[in-house]
Parts: structure tokens; C-alpha cells; sequence
């Protein structure tokens, strides 16, 4: 499997598989078979923007943040990137209906994301002003999101008609799924360390 973690030290860490090959028929129907865990994606991301909701609340007040919540936001997180990295074809392994509230990987399918979260000792200030906070990466991950969606769109004819992911686009794809984790952690208030501006390991 490729490690395609977050910059040394960061407390989110990504893997994927790293296999370019993939059959031919999949960008066809991925996108389908993916609608059962889309529709579930949708339901658990209200669940948690209502605990991230009142985890601001928490961490202002009190400075941690409660584990339960940590490790639901962290399994929303990891059930978020299997289905997106399953429906844009980084792995042929269909994600499974698993809802592990852990913060350590199940290691039940190809991705895995695991996320030290901070419980204790949090920065008030930057969870505070953390909306705010966000603005620089959300404009940086636009750019980036836009390339992406370009690439896997060229990439879609590529699989279509030889069977492999053209290495290239992948891997931006993938350093773009990084970058969104990242921020993700960071949006969700699991962590106070400000994500790199970067798509590199």
C-alpha cells in the first residue's frame, strides 16, 4: 500500500492501495454502487456536523473535547474517504457498513485513515476563530479540487480503455484526497495544527 500521510508528524495518516490497474467496467458503475453508502454519508454527516456543533461549544468552555465524539467524527471521517476513494476508483474493494467509533483503523478495507485527535489541552483561541481559520485552506483546496475533478474526468476514458489509472493523475488525485483529510480533521476541531498548504507526502 502507497502511505499517502499527511506531512511527518501530522496526526492524520492515509492509505491507499497502490495499484494502477483497475478493470475496465468500473468507472461505469462505481458511481452506483457507491449510492447505498452516499445516502448513509448523508445521514451520518448531519449526526456529525451537529457534534462538531457542540464540540465548539465543549472545547471553548472547557478546553477537550469529549472522546465519544472524537472517535464518531473520526469514523465519519474514514467512512467519508473509503466511499469517495471506492467511487472515484483508488481501490476496487467495496467499503464495508462498518461504523467503528475508533481512532486507530479497523483495518477492514484497502483505505485506511487513522487520526490522533486531541482530547486535552486544546487551543481555545484557534477553535474559536476556527471558521475563520479555515478561509485559506478552503480557497487552496478549491484550486486543488478543481484539478482533480478535471483529471479524474480525463482518467475515466483512460480506465475506460486500458484498464490502468494514468500514475500521474492519480496521484494528484490522491495527494487532493490527502489535502481534504486534513482539513477535515482540522474543520472538525480533532486537532489545533494548522494543515500544511501542500498536496506532497
Amino acid at each position: 500500500m502507497v502511505d499517502a500521510t499527511a506531512t511527518a508528524g501530522y496526526p492524520v495518516q492515509l492509505t491507499v492501495p497502490e495499484s494502477n490497474e483497475v478493470a475496465n467496467w468500473r468507472p461505469l458503475v462505481h458511481w452506483l454502487m457507491a449510492i447505498p453508502h452516499q445516502i448513509i454519508l448523508y445521514v451520518i454527516g448531519a449526526v456529525n456536523g451537529i457534534i462538531v456543533f457542540i464540540s465548539w461549544f465543549i472545547i471553548v468552555i472547557t478546553g477537550k473535547l469529549p472522546e465519544g465524539m472524537a472517535n464518531f467524527m473520526i469514523m465519519y471521517q474514514r467512512y467519508t474517504a473509503r466511499t469517495i476513494g471506492f467511487t472515484v476508483w483508488l481501490t476496487e474493494d467495496y467499503p464495508p457498513f462498518s461504523f467503528d467509533t475508533v481512532a486507530d483503523d479497523p483495518g477492514d478495507h484497502s483505505i485506511q485513515l487513522s487520526v490522533q485527535a486531541e482530547l486535552d489541552g486544546r487551543n481555545r483561541l484557534t477553535v474559536f476563530f476556527r471558521l475563520i481559520l479555515l478561509i485559506p485552506l478552503y480557497i487552496v483546496g478549491y484550486v486543488f479540487f478543481l484539478i482533480a475533478a478535471f483529471l479524474t474526468f480525463l482518467a475515466w476514458f483512460a480506465v475506460l480503455f486500458t484498464g490502468r489509472y494514468p500514475e500521474g493523475m492519480r496521484n494528484f488525485v490522491i495527494s487532493t484526497f490527502r489535502y481534504f483529510t486534513r482539513l477535515s480533521a482540522y474543520a472538525f476541531l480533532l486537532t489545533d495544527q494548522y494543515p500544511p498548504f501542500s498536496t506532497s507526502e
